[in-house]
């Protein structure tokens, strides 16, 4: 009999900070908000000496709410925080790209696509364009655009978007937990293609996440907070060196800021192999490092990736 494990479900602005998943995940699952209610909970569950795994659900734009939940649970005074571990986080940016398409595929050929997501910051903004050019380039549909409720275009910004480009219809491709509203009054006509992840298969890689951390924990006592405070360190401001220029910064003391750095355009130096544009490779902390190969067979089957 397996021994029993609670399961606290940490959620930012993809998962609607908790609402998007009511009703989806299974019962006894502790679905909060990161900041305080994820250390209260944490807090209470380690008083009742109870193992728990938190699991970060993000589909892979926001590494931010990964940091931010290994700072809260290295937080939590030890005694009150018993045997916890951070799981790996519910997906990264390679397994949206393969749900996206997933879910494409159950879209009409003729439909141009709108991936639309919460806004987050502008380094996540303009992460779910690249994904969403991903999506086109190894997808089946020749349009596809991006829009952000809350942000900027809006869902309507994005329909109007594909009405100009020539499409006749425009089905929206949620790139989150959380389901965007249909705009209303359209000329062209709107569907709506969510969710991404059917509940079935959420429920499944969740409990994937929590298996991997507490086999993690027994085989090697890693509880995965170190891993997970790494998680945002180059998710910030990029910049180029001109030809010639080295790498020469001038800070005032204690001025910190993270930011990644683009070389010789055949090289990224950040991995130390040549730049091959059709190989993507996406590594996050921990050991769940995927290759993805659009142009191979079975492209789609990186962990977690539904039909």
């Amino acid at each position: 009999m397996a021994e029993p494990v609670a399961v606290i479900a940490v959620c930012g602005h993809e998962a609607a900070y908790g609402r998007a998943l009511d009703g989806v995940v299974d019962a006894g699952i502790s679905v909060v908000s990161s900041g305080r209610e994820l250390f209260r909970s944490i807090a209470a569950h380690g008083r009742r000496n109870t193992e728990t795994v938190v699991v970060p659900m993000t589909l892979g734009r926001n590494p931010e709410l990964v940091a931010d939940t290994a700072r809260t649970l290295r937080a939590v005074p030890a005694g009150e925080r018993g045997t916890t571990m951070l799981a790996e986080p519910f997906g990264t940016a390679q397994h949206l790209v393969a749900w996206l398409r997933a879910a494409a595929g159950r879209v009409p050929e003729t439909s141009a696509l709108l991936v639309t997501a919460p806004s987050g910051d502008p380094f996540e903004d303009a992460e779910l364009y690249r994904i969403a050019a991903l999506v086109r380039r190894y997808g089946r549909s020749g349009l596809v655009e991006v829009a952000f409720t809350g942000g900027d275009p809006d869902p309507a910004d994005g329909v109007r978007r594909c009405g100009l480009l020539g499409a006749q219809r425009v089905a929206l491709l949620p790139a989150a937990f959380a389901l965007p509203d249909l705009p209303e009054a359209q000329t062209v006509p709107v569907d709506g293609a969510g969710p991404l992840i059917p509940a079935s298969a959420l429920r499944r890689v969740l409990g994937e996440r929590v298996a991997d951390a507490r086999r993690r924990w027994r085989e090697h006592g890693d509880d995965g907070v170190a891993a997970g405070l790494t998680a945002a360190a180059n998710h910030g401001h990029s910049h180029t060196h001109p030809p010639g220029e080295g790498h020469d910064h001038s800070h005032d003391p204690g001025h910190r800021h993270e930011h990644g750095h683009s070389h010789d355009p055949g090289r990224d130096r950040r991995h130390g192999h040549p730049h091959d544009p059709d190989h993507r490779q996406e590594h996050g902390p921990g050991p769940l490092h995927t290759h993805h190969h659009p142009s191979a067979p079975g492209a789609d089957r990186v962990i977690g990736s539904i039909a």
